[in-house]
Parts: C-alpha cells; sequence; structure tokens
C-alpha cells in the first residue's frame, strides 16, 4: 500500500523550550525521527465518541523494526480509521492492534513501509526527579525539552490507576501520545494527559503525566497476541468520579454503563464496597478490583441526600462496549 504525502503540523514549540543537540548524548534528531503523528476517526455511534470526540489527533512512537507504533490508547480507541504521519511529509495508514485498559497503552500497526527507525525502550524505573528529558511530539520544532518533576500514583476519574505515574514540566500543549525521552535516547514513557500543579507560592502552572513504559514490557506480547492482557478482565461500572477529602463523589455515570443501570446517580457519594469503607479514589478502585473479574456483581453503599443507600451493580467488560477496529 503507498504512502501519500501529509500535511506537515502547522504549529511548533517556541524556539526557547525545544531541545537542543548539544545538551544530549545522542542523535538527537535521528531519535526524533521514530516519532509520528497520529490522526483516528471515530465512529458517531461509537460508545466513547461522546466523551471521547470522533476526530483524535496526537503522536505514538515507533518500537520495533516493521512500523509498530506506541501511542496512548484514548487516541485510537474505537477508530475505523487512523493515519500516521512522518517527519519528511508521508502518511499512511494504520491499524490498531490493542487497546490497553489498565495501563492506557494503545498499539498500532502501519499498513506499509515507514522506514523510521525503532526506539529502544528504557528503564522508567531509572528516572530520578530534576533529569532532563525530552517530551517528542515529532521533529526538534514539535518536542519539549523538560525535567521530571516528580512521580506518585494516579487516580483517573475514569477508573483508571496507575500506581508510578511520571510528570514533566514544563508541558507539551499536544500531549496525547508523545514520547518521553531520556537521557540515553532511549522510551521512558507515553505522554497521556495534561494536569496542574499548584506550586508552593500557590500559582498554577501546567504539567503533563507520563505512563511509564514499565508497564509496556510485561504485557507486550499479550497486546500482540490478544489485543489485551491474557486474563480476565477487571469489573467496570462506568461512573466518573472525583475525590475531595477523602471522599469519592459520584460526578456523572455513563447513559450505557451497568452503575446507570443500577441506579447510582450524580451526586452519590460511595461510602463502602462490600462493607468495606472506601477512604478515597485509589482506594475505590482497588476494591472495585478486588471484588472479582468483570460480570461480578458489586455491592455499593453510597449516601445520597443523607441517608445511605445500597446499590448492587452487575459490572461487566468495558471492551465489550467498544467497536472493534476493522482492517483497512
Amino acid at each position: 500500500m503507498g504512502a501519500a504525502m501529509a500535511k506537515k503540523p502547522d504549529w511548533e514549540i517556541p524556539l526557547v523550550a525545544q531541545p537542543r543537540p548539544e545538551e544530549f548524548d545522542f542523535d538527537l534528531d535521528e531519535v526524533l525521527r521514530s516519532v509520528v503523528g497520529l490522526q483516528a476517526h471515530i465512529p458517531e455511534d461509537a460508545f466513547t465518541a461522546q466523551t471521547l470526540g470522533t476526530e483524535r489527533a496526537g503522536s505514538g512512537v515507533v518500537i520495533r523494526d516493521g512500523g509498530l507504533v506506541l501511542t496512548i490508547g484514548y487516541l485510537v480507541t474505537e477508530a475505523e480509521s487512523v493515519w500516521l504521519s512522518t517527519a519528511d511529509g508521508r502518511a499512511m495508514p494504520g491499524h490498531v492492534l490493542a487497546y490497553d485498559q489498565e495501563t492506557g497503552f494503545g498499539l498500532v500497526q502501519a499498513l506499509g513501509r515507514l522506514g523510521l527507525p525503532a526506539l529502544e525502550l528504557g528503564r522508567s524505573s531509572d528516572i530520578e526527579r530534576d533529569d532532563a528529558v525530552i517530551v517528542a511530539g515529532g521533529g526538534r520544532r514539535q518536542s519539549v525539552r523538560a525535567n521530571v518533576i516528580g512521580r506518585q500514583e494516579f487516580a483517573g476519574y475514569w477508573e483508571y490507576l496507575l500506581a508510578d505515574a511520571i510528570f514533566t514540566a514544563p508541558a507539551h500543549p499536544f500531549w496525547g501520545g508523545t514520547g518521553l525521552i531520556g537521557q540515553d535516547g532511549r522510551l521512558l514513557g507515553i505522554g497521556s494527559l495534561m494536569v496542574q500543579q499548584v506550586t508552593e507560592r500557590d500559582s498554577v502552572r501546567d504539567i503533563n503525566m507520563i505512563v511509564p513504559i514499565d508497564g509496556l514490557k510485561p504485557i507486550l506480547q499479550d497486546l500482540l497476541t490478544y489485543g489485551r492482557q491474557n486474563k480476565p478482565a477487571r469489573p467496570w461500572l462506568g461512573v466518573f468520579s472525583a475525590e475531595r477529602e477523602g471522599r469519592v463523589t459520584v460526578a456523572d455515570v455513563s447513559a450505557r454503563g451497568p452503575a446507570a443501570a443500577a441506579g447510582i446517580k450524580e451526586g452519590d457519594v460511595i461510602w463502602a464496597i462490600r462493607d468495606e469503607s472506601v477512604t478515597g479514589l485509589a482506594d475505590f478502585y482497588r476494591k472495585l478490583w478486588a471484588s472479582g473479574p468483570a460480570g461480578t456483581e458489586i455491592p455499593i453503599e453510597v449516601v445520597r441526600d443523607g441517608r445511605t443507600v445500597w446499590v448492587r451493580v452487575k459490572s461487566v467488560d468495558r471492551t465489550q462496549l467498544l467497536k472493534t477496529p476493522r482492517l483497512q
């Protein structure tokens, strides 16, 4: 399948924030060639269309010869078409191979010859605070020279938990699927979010949350073979939650999810799961996932209008609600 010409990015990082070759002991431009642009189109009736949109764009990183691209999974979940673009202006269709709900990683296979080097995987466990890194969304003009500012647990409102997320600053403005590249030119993580941090002077700054690459290594073969981890799926409720002072409040529910069907409502406070009190968002997820595989009925105690209510939610495997990719 031949490659077409792609539009070059119409944005670039300010020169002062771009990485400079003299700051790194590797061929910066050669390493950045492994980062590609990614565009995905999702059907309007897809489960994630309302929350994530039908046109998604970001980046990905070539991690194996032959055009295997690692990205962040929300860009490509339920995609009916994916296009990869290179720094030299070529475009090529891709096929979604996998989306891992637990880590958030996604895999795309180029349907043609990208002719780009594969970036070697590093060890994200070796990253230390203040390390100089690159958050790469393409070539130098689409990449940010940054520093690691912290590592800590991250609980997302969409039933997502990372035990050891990496945070960098300054933030890349187009963070989705960017490659976190370390001082040795190896891939250390994939960009997932932009979040805000309150500094010691009570000002707010934007930072990036990165999914560490060490989470990919034990599951990569499963993703290539099965499109997911080869184990029972976690139970999923379809709640969007927020934590405040240790209390977990339901901010919204997925209209097609099991929580809505069971009667959980916006504003409910998640008080307990199976008679065990919930002390925070991460604790909520851990207790939920420890209740059994997808399909398990989960007894949940909520506080609503000052009264305690017990709700039994028949959990599901979220992937069963998603459209599967079609080979283009």
